[in-house]
């Protein structure tokens, strides 16, 4: 199986409702894009819709961390690139670029950590082994990208000592 590195997605278009008082983009729709768009790159890895509901498993979002770098506004168009960084048995490590879609520049990142959990317990649950292998594949298409200066990006105010 060759596996796309990174995943690119199609453009998407920002939409007239998430531009807020200010002019641009919602800081909270950014999420939105990269929620749709983690249900295509985590659909290769056999996690998409169709799994949660052939087997009554899905995956939760651990743990998120998002960097806004440049702003958007309702005439640009999107894309997204997704990168698979770690995996364990339950967990799967990955982060998200969008770009502006004709321009090329770096305009947010997200890190995030899910978690696969059974839905009927609502307990974390390994993977199953066709999809852990399928992770595996894709880890290892992944590994030699360069990974974004955002990802383990600590918080806090910067003091000029």
């Amino acid at each position: 199986m060759v596996f796309p590195a990174p995943i690119k997605s199609a453009p998407y278009s920002i939409e007239d409702q998430w531009i807020d008082y200010n002019g641009h983009f919602n800081m909270a729709y950014y999420n939105v894009l990269f929620d749709r768009d983690s249900d295509v790159g985590l659909t290769l890895v056999g996690l998409g819709p169709a799994y949660v509901k052939k087997t009554g498993n899905s995956y939760f979002t651990l743990e998120a961390h998002i960097t806004y770098l440049r702003e958007l506004s309702v005439k640009d168009q999107v894309s997204i690139v997704t990168q698979i960084l770690d995996f364990d048995s339950k967990r799967l490590h990955y982060v998200q670029m969008m770009h502006h879609a004709k321009e090329g520049w770096p305009a947010c990142v997200t890190e995030n950590i899910v978690m696969h959990v059974d839905l009927k317990s609502k307990k974390s649950s390994t993977f199953p082994a066709d999809v852990l292998k399928r992770i595996k594949i894709a880890h290892e298409a992944h590994k030699s990208l360069p990974v974004p200066l955002q990802v383990g990006h600590k918080i806090g105010i910067r003091r000029k000592v």
